[in-house]
């Protein structure tokens, strides 16, 4: 039997390096936002970014095993088509509302009113950079798991 989507998570030096290449996707998302909007997304990421230099790596660790488990039945769609990498790219905007999903389950029992508060004047504008993050993101899933490139 394959192994699905949450098996990458068992290895901690695998899981590691996702959430690794999660936080660069992540950095390189924002640091192309440009316009007004991109400065509010700038601005509101570095004080995120702020509450200490492992946040953004930590909430992606933190986050992960319930996004992977999430995208789970999705993965399993797109290796039933032959290529699951391909299968959430060309599903943006299901994968995004998807990850989002799960975000926001986590920001509503989030304690830091500060990084909640930001979520919240941000949530409807992120999505089309959730959803420009997902080719990546597939990329970086397809990567470490056992699908063949």
């Amino acid at each position: 039997m394959a192994m699905g989507l949450s098996d990458i998570l068992n290895d901690q030096a695998v899981k590691a390096s996702i959430v690794n290449d999660c936080a660069q996707l992540i950095d390189r998302q924002v640091a192309a936002k440009g316009g007004l909007g991109g400065m509010a997304l700038k601005a509101t990421y570095g004080v995120v970014k702020g509450a200490g230099p492992g946040y953004i790596p930590g909430a992606v660790e933190r986050i992960l095993p319930a996004v992977v488990d999430a995208l789970e039945p999705m993965w399993a769609e797109g290796l039933q088509a032959g290529d699951p990498v391909a299968h959430l790219s060309q599903n943006q905007a299901q994968t995004a509302e998807v990850i989002l999903g799960v975000t926001d389950r986590r920001i509503a029992n989030t304690d830091n009113g500060l990084v909640r508060s930001s979520y919240g004047k941000l949530r409807q504008s992120v999505k089309g950079d959730v959803e420009g993050a997902v080719p990546g993101l597939a990329e970086i899933l397809g990567a470490h798991s056992s699908v063949p490139q």
